[in-house]
Order: C-alpha cells, then structure tokens, then sequence
C-alpha cells in the first residue's frame, strides 16, 4: 500500500495546496496522523470526487519525508481510473503523460495546470 502526494500547486487565500491519498483509506489516515493533519479535512464523495486530503506545501514535504510517493498532476486521474477499472482513462493517462515528456525534451511547453 501507498501514499501519494500530487504536483500541481492550486492557490488557496496565501496558502499553495496539492493533494494527498492512498491505496487504503486506513493508510491516509495513518499518514496524516503522523504528519499532523487533522482528519476533519478529509475530503470524500459527495462533496469531492475521490477520497484525499487537500495539503499545503509544507505537509507535502512531511508526507514525502514520511515516505509518501510524489506524482504528477495525473496521479489523481489515475488513481480514480484504476479503483474505477477505466481502462480508457487509464490509458489517456499515459497518452497525456507521454505528451508532457515529448513536449519537455522538445523544449516546447506544457499543457497549462489549473491554478
């Protein structure tokens, strides 16, 4: 099982959030334990898509620090794709990701993150 910690920097007031979440719900809440993040931030459907925290900078490096695995902003899609059995998404996935690779090594820029 697994912890993982996104990439993309969405602005919240003057704080800059990314997102946290796992294979096992059990596992989540163990993390953010350990890296102090009150569970009362969970965010679960309905209100959300997929069950994560949204965590600021600083509790992203703990949550790496305390051996979460760093994604990119596909990371989420996926996620949901696989617990889903989507295999189109999960494909577009690497469509997408493969994309960003090429654009990089072509020096050409990336598609825009939602900020």
């Amino acid at each position: 099982m697994t912890v993982y910690v996104d990439d993309v920097r969405h602005r919240y007031g003057r704080m800059v959030m990314c997102h946290m979440w796992a294979d096992s719900h059990e596992e989540l809440l163990a993390m953010a334990d350990r890296i102090g993040l009150a569970r009362r931030w969970l965010q679960e459907p309905p209100k959300a898509s997929w069950v994560h925290f949204d965590v600021s900078l600083m509790l992203k490096a703990r949550a790496i620090a305390a051996g979460a695995v760093l994604t990119d902003r596909y990371g989420p899609v996926e996620h949901v794709a696989r617990l889903r059995g989507d295999a189109a998404k999960i494909a577009q996935v690497a469509r997408l990701r493969a994309r960003s690779v090429e654009n990089r090594t072509a020096g050409l820029p990336l598609l825009r993150e939602t900020q």
